[in-house]
């Protein structure tokens, strides 16, 4: 669970070749966090095919997973913050009036949502400013779950 201010956009090149997010590329060797890395997607500069490297989204033998890729790259940009909460699996919960907004729902399936009214979004950031710690304040869920 996590919610973000978008304060960079940058396309998946550009992301992958990023000195500041290096750390981000899977390290399977390294610790969970490492091995979970973000930074997988990036072009053949030969073929300009996407390649994935070898991730939580490849299959478990590090080949490319078709279908994750194809998901994961069908917006062709990477969105960035650093003004962001990041809750893993333990977010508050939310106020009723965000889970029912004049028959809006803030919530949903996973992935990313927009398209708010002006005056849910403004209650939005008001609650979610009044909440502390901001950054990074747990562990994703999957990795209760995972070796």
């Amino acid at each position: 669970v996590y919610a973000m201010r978008v304060t960079e956009d940058l396309s998946f090149d550009q992301y992958w070749s990023d000195p500041r997010f290096q750390h981000k590329k899977p390290y399977l060797r390294g610790s969970k966090k490492q091995a979970f890395g973000d930074n997988i997607y990036h072009r053949d500069s030969k073929t300009m095919r996407w390649r994935q490297e070898n991730s939580h989204h490849s299959h478990p033998d590090g080949t490319p997973n078709k279908r994750n890729i194809a998901n994961d790259t069908q917006t062709a940009r990477v969105l960035i913050s650093d003004d962001f909460v990041y809750w893993g699996g333990n977010g508050p919960k939310l106020p009723k009036k965000l889970r029912n907004h004049k028959g809006i729902d803030l919530c949903g399936k996973r992935g990313y949502k927009n398209n708010f009214p002006d005056k849910m979004i403004e209650e939005f950031i008001v609650w979610l400013r009044s909440l502390k710690p901001k950054g990074y304040c747990g562990e994703p869920l999957d990795w209760v779950r995972s070796p």
